[in-house]
Parts: structure tokens; C-alpha cells; sequence
């Protein structure tokens, strides 16, 4: 493992925001304590350091705070050279980036829609969310991984649909057939959960399935799949 000076991740089990900055730390090889967060009951030390929207994930490195995960993974990969999970070239970063942010914001938002309404809604959500699950499905087209032959940035990004998609349908009753009509994706998915380092840092199935079943009947607005 790299030696790193005081590297601490503010997190809840649950959360597929945290878990994909978790996945980053292990694929450079860095050490850090992990603080376990009850979210309903918020410790000192996260609202400290994120007074702001007081949610989780938070990395501090050196006693400073870094939010929102997405920006996290970019400071792991700037801080630690090791093992880079951005592109190097300026293009294929910024593609990077666009398909992160186009699954943070499109697929998450039809995936929420599809998790909690119900009639039409959630079958304009699904069929929404088949459209984005397209639009990826051809991006994976003669690659194993988004990033090519390794986990990278944008696979990290999407790391959640690999597992929480899955956790989203069978606690909520709706399926994205994703398996059926989008071959590449479903292939994708499957890789993406044997690799050691993510399949060896997934929360229990059954044990989110029924938090997040939960979750759906108190009709929370709290989110647990914080960006």
C-alpha cells in the first residue's frame, strides 16, 4: 500500500457515492481509516468538515476536506500518480468527464424516479432510463471497460448502476431490462463486479436490498446516493 499521511473517508455502508471513492483509494493502493457515518444522527467531525450540504462522502487528507465524489476521485488521482484512473490525454479526460457527469445526473435521476413513483411515472422513468442505458450500451461497443482494458474514472463513475441498479429493481418492483436489450452494458456490469478490488468492497446484497426497501416505505427525502 502506499503511505499516505493522515488519509480518513467519512462514509455510510449503503452508499454507492462512497463506495466508488473507496474503489478509487484501493486501486492506487492507499491507506486510509474509514469512519462509518449514521446519518440520521450526524457526528461533529462530518459536519465539520462538509457544513455545507453535511453529507458523506468526505475524504480528508492533511486535515483538509474534499466533497462530492466525483471531485474526490480527481483529487485522489492528481495527489497519488500511481496506477492513474483519468486519461492522460486532454480529449478522452473530457470524455471522461462527460459520461460521468451524464450518468450522475440523467441515469441517477430516472433510476430515483423509477425507485420511488409509481403509475406512468415510473414507466416514463423506465423508459427514460433505457434511452441513457442506450446511449451507454454503445459507448462500451468493442471495449471491455469504458476506459478500455482497466478500470478507470468513468468506470468508477457508472460502478454504481453495477450493483445499485440491481438493488434499485428488486427493492422497488421495476425492471430496466438492461440484460436483454443492451448487451454490452450487461457485459460490462458483470466484468466490472468480477474485478477483485470491486468485487471485494461491495456491501452485502441482501442487506442493502432490504435498507433500501425500507428506504421506499418511509418515503424519505434523505438521499443516500449522495454525489
Amino acid at each position: 500500500m502506499v503511505a499516505s499521511a493522515a488519509v480518513r473517508l467519512f462514509g455510510m455502508w449503503a452508499s454507492p457515492a462512497v463506495r466508488r471513492v473507496e474503489w478509487a483509494l484501493k486501486l492506487k493502493g492507499i491507506e486510509y481509516e474509514y469512519i462509518e457515518e449514521d446519518l440520521s444522527n450526524k457526528s461533529s467531525s462530518l459536519l465539520e468538515f462538509n457544513p455545507i450540504n453535511k453529507q458523506v462522502p468526505v475524504l480528508v487528507h492533511n486535515g483538509n476536506p474534499i466533497v462530492e465524489s466525483l471531485v474526490i476521485l480527481e483529487y485522489i488521482d492528481e495527489t497519488w500518480k500511481d496506477n492513474p484512473i483519468l486519461p492522460v490525454d486532454p480529449l478522452e479526460r473530457s470524455k471522461a468527464r462527460f459520461w460521468a457527469t451524464f450518468v450522475d445526473v440523467k441515469c441517477r435521476e430516472e433510476s430515483r424516479k423509477a425507485f420511488f413513483m409509481e403509475g406512468e411515472e415510473k414507466e416514463k422513468a423506465i423508459e427514460n432510463l433505457q434511452v441513457q442505458l442506450k446511449a451507454l450500451d454503445e459507448e462500451l461497443e468493442g471495449k471491455k471497460f469504458f476506459s478500455g482494458d482497466h478500470i478507470g474514472y468513468t468506470d468508477l463513475a457508472v460502478g454504481w448502476m453495477a450493483f445499485w441498479l440491481g438493488v434499485g429493481e428488486e427493492a422497488a418492483g421495476f425492471k430496466a431490462n438492461y440484460d436483454l436489450k443492451f448487451p454490452n452494458f450487461s457485459r460490462w456490469m458483470k466484468d466490472f463486479l468480477a474485478e477483485p478490488v470491486i468485487k471485494d468492497n461491495l456491501p452485502p446484497r441482501e442487506k442493502t436490498v432490504e435498507f433500501f426497501r425500507s428506504f421506499k416505505q418511509l418515503g424519505s427525502c434523505t438521499k443516500v446516493n449522495q454525489k
